[in-house]
């Protein structure tokens, strides 16, 4: 992975509002009961990324609903009820006779940003639902373009370096980089909306499952038909990590997620 030069990348995000792509300045807060109920979508987030939480929350704080929360939350909150998941499989019952516990039950749409290492159960957990007629969005980026001002090994720091589940190859597909290109902000085509991306990585179609996939957004993103359901893989994580590239109140944002799950 190319060592990242955060005043190189200062500059770069900074030219990307010349893309028609600047965000709004205003601090989100934490969205009262009125705009919270809006959203009748409900949409499962699984990342290592700060999405859900600051990376500098205190527990207290979260508990009492104190502070503000992530941009990201509050993009996402205009559309969707977010429900943030911690596993994929399910979670055995801590009572003898109890039913498991399926954090995908109900569940229609998924995003899965940058995780950290799925287990094995995961991996057929999320292969079931998709079959089952699940549409997910998993952005899987080899290189990370975001300040993280944690210390390697910190559990609270995202993963600079995607780790590819097994069950990408099961759909036909895989993700390679190259560390000679550019450090800039390119626009791409996903479906009707436009994705930014910052050292993305480039998505391969390999295997006989492939002839169910296409290529989009220059290469760096497929979708595929998995049994009834859909999946979009983008290999870049860059407009959920940037607020310069997520667009004014996260419209940016939005607009890819719409086009992988809608």
């Amino acid at each position: 992975m190319p060592r990242r030069n955060n005043s190189v990348w200062i500059a770069v995000l900074a030219a990307g509002a010349l893309l028609g792509i600047a965000a709004c300045d205003a601090v989100p807060t934490a969205p009262t009961a009125r705009d919270a109920a809006a959203p009748a979508t409900r949409l499962g987030v699984m990342s290592s990324l700060p999405l859900y939480w600051p990376l500098d929350a205190e527990l207290g704080a979260l508990a009492a609903g104190q502070g503000a929360i992530p941009w990201q939350r509050a993009a996402l909150a205009q559309r969707y009820v977010i429900e943030p998941l911690d596993t994929l499989s399910p979670i055995p019952a801590l009572s003898p006779g109890a039913p498991a516990t399926d954090p995908l039950a109900g569940l229609d749409r998924l995003a899965v940003i940058q995780p950290r290492g799925l287990s094995p159960a995961d991996n057929v957990a999320l292969d079931d639902w998709v079959r089952a007629g699940g549409r997910l969005l998993i952005a899987l980026d080899p290189a990370l373009t975001g300040d993280y001002d944690l210390p390697l090994g910190d559990p609270r720091r995202p993963v600079d370096t995607a780790l590819i589940p097994p069950v990408a190859a099961r759909w036909g597909l895989a993700v390679s980089f190259d560390e000679a290109q550019a450090a800039q902000v390119t626009l791409a085509q996903l479906g009707d909306a436009a994705l930014p991306l910052a050292l993305a990585g480039r998505v391969d179609l390999t295997g006989p499952q492939a002839s169910a996939c296409t290529l989009l957004a220059k290469g760096a993103a497929a979708r595929c038909r998995v049994g009834k359901g859909q999946v979009t893989l983008i290999a870049d994580a860059a407009v959920f990590e940037h607020r310069e590239l997520a667009g004014e109140s996260g419209a940016a944002l939005l607009g890819v997620l719409s086009a992988a799950l809608e």
